[in-house]
């Protein structure tokens, strides 16, 4: 019954425990979800995986490290081989805009959903990353795990926005089983683990950082090339312009993968599968064993506070002129020579150690980078 998604999430080596279930209706497909047939999502580094139950198609999205996000479809039709169509504007409508500031991206939102998995739209939503407070999260999504007293959003339909002296209903907290508001056995797991949804989060958001920052530097690099033949200037003629944009959009993207203004995590939590592990297995480590990808899940999402995305293949595509600025300008805070407010959340152990993995692990890393120790 799952047609083609099986072997594509194995060909994508996508786990399953990656699986995160929305019933908000956010989909082409959307008149085939509800809270009793919740959509799910499936994701890797790159690439995200949106599965109907008895849908007529896959929904597929891959962070392309040209053209930003892409999408597909493939048809779930057993008489014939798996065939990719790329989408536009079907897409782009909503993935493509204001939403995500003109750029094709991600988009994830936290709503309230009525019992038809229509968002009431009077009372708004929230667009959702690491910086957004857990409290306005995951509406419209199943979450399985525990998160002691934490609020959210997540398992519950809505008639309208609680009002800050209505009750609280408690009953979509520390939920560990989905089985008495839909049929679990027609996904491939019967969970949604609320650390798969924190990473997922930060990750839609971080690709869609990466995906401005580069179109903006090309952008900038492809009108100095423009002026220098218009004005006779030598190939490379550095513009002021250029550099505005070169450390604007580099420190978009260091600010971002360094965790400001992440929401605190006040309690512990634990999801209800072995995501987190299977995550943190991926690597790389250095010779202490230390990797970007180790999750905390109290007071912050990961144990060092740098995003692993700066392996991906998006950021390694980025022109060279922006890498170069990342990579001085993050050596300007993991040296402790930038003391922005911005930055105050990494103590001295945190750069010194987020500075000694990428050394040890990141092979786009500066001759000479990061031999300044942290200053306290």
């Amino acid at each position: 019954r799952f047609g083609y998604l099986p072997s594509l999430l194995d060909a994508l080596q996508i786990p399953r425990s990656s699986q995160l279930l929305v019933f908000s209706k956010t989909s082409l497909q959307r008149q085939r979800i509800s809270p009793r047939t919740p959509r799910a999502l499936y994701f890797n580094d790159d690439v995200y995986v949106g599965y109907c139950h008895e849908g007529e198609v896959l929904e597929i999205s891959v962070a392309d490290p040209a053209l930003g996000t892409v999408f597909y479809i493939v048809e779930q039709n057993q008489d014939q081989p798996p065939t990719f169509v790329r989408e536009g504007d079907n897409c782009l409508i909503c993935h493509g805009g204001s939403q995500t500031r003109n750029v094709p991206g991600h988009v994830v939102r936290s709503t309230y959903p009525d019992s038809n998995g229509q968002p009431v739209l009077t009372s708004g939503s929230y667009r959702t990353d690491h910086t957004t407070p857990l409290e306005h999260r995951w509406g419209g999504w199943y979450i399985t795990g525990l998160h002691d007293q934490q609020k959210h959003l997540g398992n519950r339909i809505y008639q309208s926005r609680p009002l800050d002296d209505d009750p609280v209903d408690t009953s979509g907290y520390n939920v560990t089983n989905l089985e008495d508001r839909f049929r679990t056995d027609r996904y491939l797991t019967p969970h949604s683990d609320l650390a798969a949804m924190l990473v997922f989060e930060h990750q839609a958001g971080g690709h869609n950082v990466l995906t401005r920052a580069s179109f903006a530097t090309r952008s900038a690099l492809h009108r100095e090339d423009s002026l220098n033949r218009e004005l006779k200037e030598p190939p490379g003629h550095r513009w002021d312009s250029t550099n505005t944009i070169l450390r604007s959009s580099a420190r978009s993207l260091v600010t971002y993968f360094l965790m400001a203004n992440e929401a605190p995590l006040p309690a512990k939590l634990e999801g209800t599968t072995n995501f987190a592990t299977e995550f943190a297995a991926l690597g790389p480590r250095d010779s202490a064993g230390r990797s970007l990808r180790e999750l905390q899940l109290s007071q912050r999402l990961f144990r060092y506070p740098c995003s692993y995305l700066v392996y991906t293949a998006s950021f390694a595509a980025l022109p060279e002129e922006l890498r170069q600025e990342f990579w001085r300008l993050l050596d300007e805070v993991l040296s402790g020579r930038d003391q922005s407010q911005e930055f105050a959340h990494l103590t001295v152990e945190d750069r010194q150690a987020i500075a000694d993995i990428l050394r040890a692990t990141h092979t786009g890393v500066p001759a000479g980078w990061g031999a300044t120790p942290s200053q306290p």
